[in-house]
């Protein structure tokens, strides 16, 4: 599965885009959500992972305005995708999540940790 790679790629572009641990452990949250959903494919799994960092960022913390420009510059960059389809990609996953961006705890709790320990 691709799942693991990815991650590591979320994980690595969120460090350099200096998002907090807990940002990317609510993104993880939203894409194993979206994976349990059956909703990832090739085509899409990139811009999954991507619409993931870009919502969690958005709800988590107090990315200004060109921080945010940033983030979708490295996530265009790095998942080669097209800002436009991140965007609409965006409504697709909060469609998905049903809207419920602020995830409860325990959900996000043991990837806090273990991203914690690995740095």
């Amino acid at each position: 599965s691709p799942t693991p790679s990815l991650k590591r790629e979320m994980r690595n572009l969120s460090e350099e885009c200096s998002l907090e641990p807990v940002t990317v452990s609510m993104a993880y949250v939203y894409f194993e959500k979206l994976v349990l959903q059956g909703k990832l494919n090739k085509q899409n799994r990139k811009l999954c992972a991507g619409a993931c960092v870009l919502l969690a960022a958005k709800i988590s913390s107090d990315l200004r305005k060109h921080e945010v420009k940033h983030l979708i510059d490295k996530l265009e960059e790095r998942f080669r995708f097209n800002r436009r389809d991140l965007i609409g990609f965006e409504f697709t996953v909060l469609v998905a999540l049903e809207l419920a961006l602020y995830l409860p705890e325990n959900q996000v709790l043991p990837h806090y940790r273990r991203l914690t320990q690995q740095s």
